[in-house]
C-alpha cells in the first residue's frame, strides 16, 4: 500500500499553462520555449509561496497600478471606454468630418484634425409628435450614417453635378481655345500659335 504524505492545512499552486516541448521557437531550432515569452511567466525572485506579490517600491506599484486602470474619458465622463475602431466607425467618423461637403445650404465650424478617443454613437429615438413631419420611414433608415447618406436621391444629384462642374473646368480645351471670340481672343490666339 502506497504511503501518503498528510497535507496540514491548505496548499495552493499557481496553474500556468504547460508550455509544449514540441514548439519551435522564432529562430527555427526545435529547443524548448523560454518562460519569459509568456505573459503569465513571472520570476522566482517575485513569487512569494507560489503567489505574485506587489512590489514594495511605490514606483513600480504605480506603474503596475496604470496598467491595470482601464481606458476611460474620467469619472466626471462618468467612465467612457475608448471604442474599438472599426470600418464601419471609421467611415462614419470620416463622412462627418466632411460633412460641409454634403449639403451647399448648411455650414459647419472647422472641426479638429483628429477625432477625440473618447466617443460613443447611438441612435435617435423619435418623438411620437414628429410621427408626420420629421421622421425617416424604414426604407429610409439605413445602418450606419454611410449607407443613409448613399442612399439619399438629392443629395447623390448634387454630388454628381458638382463631379460634373469640376471635370470640366479641368478638362483640357481641345480646339474650343482656338476658336476665334472677340478682338482680344484673336490677338491671344495669335501669339499662342507664334
Amino acid at each position: 500500500m502506497a504511503k501518503s504524505k498528510a497535507a496540514i492545512g491548505l496548499s495552493w499552486e499557481p496553474k500556468l499553462p504547460a508550455f509544449s516541448s514540441a514548439s519551435k521557437n522564432r529562430d527555427g531550432s526545435g529547443s524548448k520555449p523560454r518562460p519569459e515569452a509568456n505573459p503569465l511567466w513571472k520570476p522566482s525572485t517575485q513569487l512569494v509561496d507560489g503567489l505574485f506579490v506587489p512590489p514594495n517600491d511605490p514606483v513600480k506599484r504605480n506603474k503596475l497600478a496604470k496598467k491595470q486602470i482601464k481606458d476611460t474619458a474620467g469619472t466626471s465622463w462618468f467612465d467612457m471606454p475608448a471604442p474599438t475602431m472599426t470600418p464601419e466607425l471609421q467611415k462614419d467618423l470620416q463622412l462627418l468630418k466632411l460633412r460641409n461637403v454634403m449639403d451647399p445650404k448648411r455650414h459647419y465650424k472647422k472641426g479638429d484634425a483628429q477625432p477625440n478617443k473618447y466617443f460613443q454613437v447611438g441612435t435617435v429615438i423619435e418623438s411620437p409628435l414628429d410621427f408626420f413631419s420629421s421622421r425617416l420611414t424604414k426604407k429610409e433608415r439605413k445602418v450606419s450614417l454611410a449607407e443613409e447618406v448613399l442612399s439619399d436621391r438629392n443629395l447623390g444629384n448634387y454630388r454628381k453635378r458638382k463631379v460634373r462642374e469640376i471635370e470640366e473646368k479641368n478638362r483640357p480645351g481641345g480646339n474650343e481655345k482656338w476658336k476665334i471670340k472677340g478682338k482680344g481672343s484673336y490677338q491671344r490666339a495669335k501669339q499662342r500659335r507664334h
